[in-house]
């Protein structure tokens, strides 16, 4: 007698497999999820958007602008590598994570607030002139 799988099993199987599938996007805290569309050489801003102690969030390119001290200019991807939220806002000297409270310095990427425990991935960018570019 041959047994085939109720529609139950079916649908257990399936809903099982799809949350096992979603999980390994969202919670690999590889920092650099998704990839940006942008050509290297497109101007994200001009120096003067960037603030002194501070620094912008450029969302589409997924990636953070800061200038830790004037003239100096760092990029970052914008992806927590605590949980790969995005972040939302630079403030007091830290680039912030709004889901679990992670902060990362604008000088270097390192972490400056648990619960990330790896620096955000360095981006590349170059000064040409007053405009700041992907390089």
């Amino acid at each position: 007698m041959t047994h085939s799988p109720t529609r139950r099993t079916i649908l257990l199987a399936t809903g099982a497999a799809t949350l096992t599938a979603g999980c390994g996007e969202y919670g690999d805290g590889n920092g650099d999820s998704g990839s940006s569309s942008v050509q290297a050489g497109t101007e994200l801003a001009k120096t003067s958007e960037i603030p002194v102690g501070g620094g912008k969030i450029f969302k589409d390119e997924k990636v953070v602008v800061t200038q830790p001290k004037k003239g100096e200019f760092k990029a970052f991807s914008d992806i927590c590598t605590h949980q790969g939220c995005q972040v939302t806002s630079v403030s007091g000297g830290t680039i912030n994570c709004p889901c679990h409270g992670s902060k990362f310095n604008i000088t270097d990427g390192s972490v400056a607030n648990p619960p990330a425990n790896r620096p955000l991935p360095e981006k590349q960018i170059k000064v040409n002139g007053d405009s700041i570019e992907l390089a």
